[in-house]
């Protein structure tokens, strides 16, 4: 946070178990922005969002960490709701897995998008939208603050992978992959730090990264720390740079008038307007604290519970053609992973036109083959699923005539060979170590290899248009050189 800090003392209020509707967020994230809040600079293909930010470390040292947010397909801020959103999803399950099955019907309805019973089609081309942002995102921070072992270190990990039906009306459960380490980390705090989905889904981008940060510190502190509202406006919030430090006051009184609206913050006893929470420390240097307010003294908040009629395997299974007592019986006999494998697989089957016999009886007769293990998904199924993958991947990342690819790839072999096999080189060896095969991390390291060098490209000849951005490598390059 901020260099300046204020002692706090412990508040007597502990944090409450989740309940329904409550988002999970993870500690480290929400000290930082992700991407910035201009919609025009986050979603730019290729970017990369690098951040500095302070905090205390087990020693009760301030300390500063950087952290990279590469973004091959560009991270909007709304795109923060879903990835909170879906972690809380994932968690509330019986037996969380890193493997997530649910329809977006399902999804969007828990996180209270669409109404029951409704279906809005543009709300399901936004999550796609977002997701493959997310499943892009590949995250790098040299002060992480790891929760399993109680310290900080330097860590580098995407978010998520994905399998979706290529047609938005089909009646098959997306299938959402938790980076391995990403979910590790999320898991160790799964319990620990919860927020309420509806007030956060209610506020502005900008007041929904205060109010975690807020949410993370008001369950032990009766008041935020001090913040030095640059670091607050730009590093923790995102805002513009190039801003003058009184536009971003201005916009944190916003912020905060938000925040108070909702009780999240209070004023303390004499002070009429937010505005006075803000002073001036010294020249050039304003700080702004946030006393708790009433909302964490009344928001109850009792454990989540999923039942049968609200797993996100039940409507997969109405699909097929099972009544909700049958479902019941299913959920409770079979293994998830089992349930969302074989109702995808009767589903598609249904789709094409490949089931003789009643998808009931298929379904009921393959998956009891398959707990008992003997049987394995159809080749025809697995076939569809790399086609799947494959069109999804396909799909251009940046426009280019027939001169300017040509110009690139000779660009990629002549001037920028070494820069291009050392991106690759990295993220293939990420993306395996993320749980990719072989295959796959190559083509994906690949990929965004290409993107990243493509700026570069840019940079350097112009005459193939505009976009003068640093590169990654640069980016990096330059974090290393300011540290040394």
């Amino acid at each position: 946070m901020s260099p300046i800090v204020t002692p706090q003392r412990p508040a007597t209020k502990k944090r409450s178990p989740t309940r329904k509707g409550s988002g999970l967020a993870q500690q480290t994230l929400v000290e930082h922005a992700l991407c910035p809040l201009d919609a025009s600079q986050a979603l730019q293909t290729g970017s990369l969002h690098q951040v500095r930010y302070d905090f205390t470390d087990r020693h009760r040292n301030r300390k500063t960490a950087t952290a990279n947010v590469a973004c091959p397909f560009g991270l909007s801020p709304n795109d923060e709701l879903y990835l909170y959103g879906l972690l809380a999803l994932t968690f509330a399950q019986p037996e969380p897995s890193a493997d997530f099955y649910a329809t977006p019907h399902w999804c969007l309805r828990q996180l209270g998008l669409i109404e029951a019973g409704q279906e809005q089609g543009n709300r399901y081309k936004f999550f796609r939208d977002a997701i493959r942002r997310l499943a892009g995102v590949v995250y790098e921070n040299d002060c992480f603050y790891d929760p399993l072992r109680g310290e900080h270190r330097q860590v580098a990990f995407g978010l998520l992978k994905y399998s979706l039906p290529l047609d938005d009306t089909s009646s098959r459960a997306w299938h959402f992959v938790w980076d391995a380490q990403w979910f590790r980390f999320c898991e160790a705090v799964a319990g620990s730090f919860t927020f309420d989905f509806g007030t956060y889904r209610q506020l502005d981008v900008a007041s929904r990264r205060m109010f975690l940060l807020l949410s993370k510190m008001f369950w032990r502190n009766d008041h935020s720390p001090a913040f030095e509202l640059r670091q607050l406006g730009i590093n923790t919030l995102g805002f513009a740079e190039s801003l003058a430090t009184k536009e971003i006051k201005q916009k944190l009184v916003r912020i905060a008038q938000t925040l108070l609206d909702h009780e999240i913050i209070a004023l303390p006893l004499g002070v009429t307007s937010v505005r006075e929470l803000f002073t001036k420390r010294a020249k050039g240097v304003h700080v702004v604290q946030f006393p708790r307010g009433v909302y964490f003294e009344r928001v109850t908040q009792p454990q989540v519970t999923f039942t049968a009629n609200e797993s996100p395997l039940v409507e997969p299974l109405e699909k097929i053609g099972f009544d909700r007592a049958t479902i019941r019986r299913i959920i409770a006999e079979f293994p998830p992973r089992l349930i969302a494998e074989w109702s995808d697989i009767t589903l598609a089957a249904v789709e094409r036109k490949l089931i003789k016999e009643s998808p009931p009886a298929f379904f009921q007769h393959y998956i009891r083959q398959a707990k008992a293990k003997k049987t394995t998904p159809p080749d025809w199924w697995r076939e569809l699923q790399k086609q799947e993958r494959a069109k999804q991947a396909d799909r251009p990342q940046w426009s280019a005539s027939g001169s300017e690819q040509a110009a690139f790839e000779q660009y990629l072999q002549i001037e920028a060979r070494d820069a291009f096999e050392t991106v690759m080189n990295r993220l293939f060896q990420q993306l395996q170590a993320d749980g990719q095969d072989e295959l796959e991390a190559r083509s994906n390291a690949d990929r965004f290899a290409r993107m990243h060098i493509s700026r570069q490209f840019r940079t350097d000849h112009p005459e193939f248009a505009g976009d003068s951005s640093a590169s990654l490598s640069q980016l990096i390059h330059q974090r290393n050189h300011n540290h040394h």
